[in-house]
């Protein structure tokens, strides 16, 4: 199923992989695609919580993403909920695909974290990515995903940053 609208259009599957294998998968409600960035709503899809020291996500929280088709990043605004903005966690991906009602996206091992209030913004993960053997494997891929995260980084600095994610 792919929409180019902004109209909402039902559900879709969201389809995390990494390492060629499904690390995630879970429903939710499509809110917008103009054939470029698609933005869903799902709630927490963890069984357990899960704290990282500097948040925690659990039951009850909503995550609205968004996704491009020709970026190779995702943005996730998680709010509480009672509604309060935890802050956004962002994923290096390659660009994402909506085909069948799948919205699919493969993590590069790369995140970043921003608080709501702007004033924590750290990358995560360039121990496992480094591991991965992604620069190894795919080194335009690699170059592209650090690049990506760099891009992050800048964006989750600036004020406005939830204005940026259009």
């Amino acid at each position: 199923m792919s929409v180019n609208s902004a109209e909402p259009a039902g559900t879709v599957d969201v389809v995390l992989v990494k390492a060629g294998r499904t690390k995630i998968r879970y429903p939710a409600e499509l809110l917008h695609d103009d054939g470029t960035r698609i933005a869903v709503r799902a709630p927490w899809a963890g069984d357990t919580p899960r704290d990282f020291g500097f948040v925690r996500f659990e039951q009850g929280d909503v995550f609205t993403e968004f996704y491009w088709r020709d970026r190779w990043y995702a943005v996730k605004e998680v709010r509480a909920a009672d509604g309060t903005l935890k802050g956004w966690y962002c994923d290096v991906t390659r660009p994402a695909t909506l085909s069948g009602g799948r919205l699919v996206v493969e993590d590069l091992d790369l995140d970043l974290w921003r608080s709501a209030d702007g004033t924590d913004v750290r990358r995560l993960d360039e121990d496992e990515f480094a591991e991965s053997g992604l620069a190894e494997r795919d080194p335009e891929a690699a170059a592209a995903a650090v690049a990506a995260l760099d891009t992050l980084e800048a964006l989750a600095r600036e004020p406005d940053f939830a204005a940026l994610l259009s």
